[in-house]
């Protein structure tokens, strides 16, 4: 049966019909719809409406075969009530019939916000609030409290409604307190538990520098600055001096400072500095 189907004139006929009447198809797909439903060849102009009142800007659009959403309404000095602030597309542009022009149109009505409260979170979250909910941050003060860049005060309440872009003013902490606290026993002591003594009276470690000895043990604290004084402000620095083993330095060397807050260093312990091995003179 298949072989008669392959050998009969009537199969190859109706093969060559059906590929006939899908390539006119496509052509008629290619050259006669498509370009109907994209409108090729076939563009309009979007005219300036920008300084114009709503009313006239919609029937301009409308007359070009064109459609207008206001997509957004402000206040603008330079504009009054119901006025084109600005649109897109442009004007000038080419776009196809039946485009929508989206409108910004002038408002008597200012735009509200509510002021959130900033108040005991850090300055850069409040900078992050304050500009979410349409606010801007103003001068920035600093006061003396023991954590350092939390906002203490702001000049608007919480809750209250403002304008946007209304300036709120914030009082942050310096991290320094207003009272004076005893500098603790940290001599001969270990790194790591002369930070926690400090850090428990509420004072930080500022530079570490490193002195060569062999009359106490690696990375124990040797002196400390200012020495001169028993007290200190709240969230004040003590610069800390470590001992180290004689061999790890040269004769020339002067040491390593660690400028800043270190409480990263409880993690050097005396393996880490290994003496190195002597070199035998012949």
């Amino acid at each position: 049966m298949i072989k008669r189907l392959l050998t009969s004139a009537q199969f190859y006929i109706y093969i060559i019909s059906l590929i006939l009447l899908v390539t006119a198809g496509v052509l008629s797909m290619d050259r006669l719809i498509m370009p109907w439903y994209t409108n090729y060849n076939e563009g309009i102009t979007v005219p300036d409406v920008t300084k114009m009142a709503l009313d006239e800007a919609s029937i301009l659009l409308e007359s070009q075969g064109l459609r207008f959403v206001v997509s957004d309404r402000r206040p603008h000095e330079a504009f009054p009530p119901d006025y084109i602030i600005d649109q897109s597309p442009l004007g000038a542009s080419q776009v196809k019939p039946n485009r929508k022009v989206y409108l910004t149109v002038a408002t008597s009505e200012r735009p509200t916000a509510t002021v959130p409260q900033v108040v005991n979170t850090s300055l850069n979250n409040a900078r992050i609030q304050l500009q979410n909910h349409g606010l801007r941050v103003g001068n920035i003060t600093v006061e003396s409290s023991r954590f350092r860049s939390i906002v203490l005060r702001q000049s608007i309440p919480e809750g209250t409604t403002v304008d946007r872009g209304t300036v709120v003013d914030l009082v942050i902490s310096d991290g320094l307190g207003q009272e004076r606290v005893q500098i603790p026993e940290i001599i001969g002591l270990r790194l790591a538990e002369g930070q926690r003594l400090l850090r428990d009276a509420g004072l930080r470690v500022g530079s570490i520098q490193f002195r060569a000895t062999n009359e106490i043990e690696p990375n124990h604290i040797l002196d400390y600055s200012p020495n001169d004084r028993d007290e200190l402000f709240e969230g004040e620095s003590l610069n800390l001096v470590i001992s180290e083993p004689v061999m790890v330095r040269e004769e020339t060397e002067s040491g390593s400072v660690f400028e800043g807050n270190q409480d990263v260093l409880e993690s050097l312990q005396a393996d880490t500095l290994r003496p190195e091995t002597p070199v035998e003179t012949p």
